[in-house]
């Protein structure tokens, strides 16, 4: 079945229909949310917030482009759930330490990042700021246009541009400055 009659079936309660949109569209929004910074512990959960969003909103939905109106959702999904997470934490650390949470998180990174390149890649990534990170994973991982970033992200096309130009010098002053130090020069 197509994509668009999936939505409409949808949007009409037909909840297989859902069903199927959400396994055409499952692997993207994990993907696009580790890619965008999301701890590999996380992207289950915020996955499914982005299900549960995408549920309660689909009859919003206006016929744009399916997957830019589910990497918006995934976006602020993933904001929405580490504002609300440094707000439990903030709380858990009046009460105690967690002494765990680095080491849970490594762990999981290392199971999904294979090779030490995507290691080190995911890392430097990670590192930029997110108004660089964003859109260099829409880009290069989602291959989204300039134009459908710029959607996404709502900002100027000539911003999309400036942003993916230093996203990349950065990541490549990043990596350039590691592999300098991994080889003692």
């Amino acid at each position: 079945m197509h994509e668009l009659e999936l939505i409409e079936k949808a949007q009409k309660g037909d909840k297989n229909a859902y069903g199927e949109l959400m396994s055409l569209h499952h692997r993207t929004v994990e993907k696009f949310a580790f890619q965008i910074g999301v701890k590999a512990d996380d992207v289950q959960d915020v996955t499914q917030e982005v299900f549960i969003k995408l549920y309660r909103f689909l009859h919003q939905f206006q016929r744009d482009r399916f997957t830019t109106w589910l990497y918006k959702i995934t976006l602020n999904s993933a904001r929405d759930y580490y504002r609300k997470e440094q707000r439990e934490k903030d709380k858990e650390e009046k009460i105690q330490e967690d002494v765990n949470f680095g080491l849970t998180t490594r762990s999981a990174e290392s199971k999904i990042l294979v090779f030490e390149e995507d290691r080190e890649l995911h890392e430097a990534i990670q590192l930029l700021d997110e108004k660089y990170r964003i859109p260099l994973a829409l880009f290069y991982f989602q291959e989204l246009t300039y134009e459908q970033i710029g959607d996404v992200m709502n900002i100027p096309l000539a911003t999309v541009k400036t942003r993916l130009l230093r996203a990349k010098e950065q990541l490549k002053s990043a990596l350039s400055q590691e592999g300098d130090a991994e080889y003692g020069r």
